[in-house]
């Protein structure tokens, strides 16, 4: 059939999250069911005529979270690890406080799993309460933060009271705040001016996001010699973390790893075989990479594939442990 061209057709699609890497995620609704004198006491006390709404509110709330996908048509169906519904009364203003935490790890968040727990629990308090006091409402539906992939953290801007902060405990990527770093993108083509680098910039962007100081951004030739020497005089100049991109292939003048062997105190082969490993559930290539990690002094040092797309997935693998590695460094408890 031919549609008129002055026709409009709204073209829907579910997001391809197939390129995506699944990580941890967590998000946390809340939303209040509002009811008056008569509906709470009896809510609260659970003698409500049709039973315990409180106890089923929270069932059917596990049950909203679980049915998501069925009812958002362009919801991904998730294998959910943890649903956890809470109903809170709130004297002061009679209403019933109702949260919904909702973990998995998959490709994408799961709000929308804790918003349809919320709402599922809520109508159903809606629905038992409503044959002794028709005036209720329902509002102040929001998630309170999520967490995992590739954003972190997020917080709602309403944010959260000490009680929630306390019992959610929101946890964030650990920061590198005022941590003299580096950058170094190994390319003959990008330093002859043939080619503009792209993958640094990426690189040196997603430290600063952790808080970190950049303080060193380079561009060498391919080449044993011209890194080893740079990264020693790194080392000297008190560099706790430098970021190399490219020369990690199998071409003749791939020679990152061999530049970072010749200098390294000692391996850090943990987080190499992590990018390997993570990055190949983006693309079986990375098998092909000789992604490498030391430790030369005081500095960590990290080298990663050089393409744009690569460097931007690997500062997202790592990001996580950066922190945590450099404090090992230092001899600091493991928390």
């Amino acid at each position: 059939m031919t549609l008129p061209a002055t026709e409009h057709v709204a073209a829907f699609h579910m997001a391809d999250i197939r390129d995506k890497r699944p990580t941890r995620r967590r998000a946390v609704a809340v939303g209040e069911l509002q009811a008056g004198p008569v509906a709470w006491p009896l809510i609260v006390e659970r003698r409500l005529p049709k039973g315990d709404a409180l106890v089923m509110a929270e069932v059917a709330g596990l049950q909203g979270a679980k049915q998501a996908s069925a009812l958002m048509p362009l919801c991904h169906p998730l294998p959910l690890e943890l649903v956890r519904v809470h109903c809170e009364p709130v004297a002061e203003r009679l209403a019933i406080r109702v949260y919904c935490e909702v973990a998995t790890e998959a490709r994408t968040g799961v709000e929308m799993e804790a918003l349809a727990g919320v709402n599922a629990a809520l109508l159903t308090l809606y629905d038992l309460s409503k044959p002794v006091e028709p005036a209720l409402s329902i509002g102040g539906i929001r998630l309170l933060f999520k967490e995992g992939g590739k954003s972190g953290l997020w917080r709602h801007p309403e944010g959260m009271s000490e009680a929630e902060q306390a019992h959610y405990r929101p946890r964030d990527i650990a920061r590198l705040q005022g941590v003299s770093c580096a950058v170094v993108t190994l390319s003959d083509r990008a330093h002859e001016g043939r080619y503009e680098d792209r993958s640094g910039p990426l690189l040196v962007e997603g430290l600063r996001q952790l808080g970190a100081q950049v303080d060193h951004v380079d561009v060498l030739p391919d080449g044993v010699q011209p890194l080893a020497a740079h990264l020693r005089a790194l080392a000297a100049a008190q560099v706790r973390l430098c970021l190399c991109t490219g020369g990690t292939g199998l071409g003749p003048r791939d020679l990152t790893p061999e530049a970072l062997a010749q200098v390294a105190d000692r391996r850090v082969s943990g987080l190499a075989e992590m990018l390997r490993s993570e990055s190949a559930r983006h693309t079986p290539l990375a098998w092909l990479s000789r992604a490498e990690a030391v430790q030369l002094g005081r500095m960590l040092v990290l080298a990663m594939p050089g393409s744009p797309r690569a460097a931007g997935q690997g500062m997202a693998i790592v990001a996580p442990l950066l922190a945590h590695a450099l404090a090992m460094m230092d001899g600091e408890a493991h928390p």
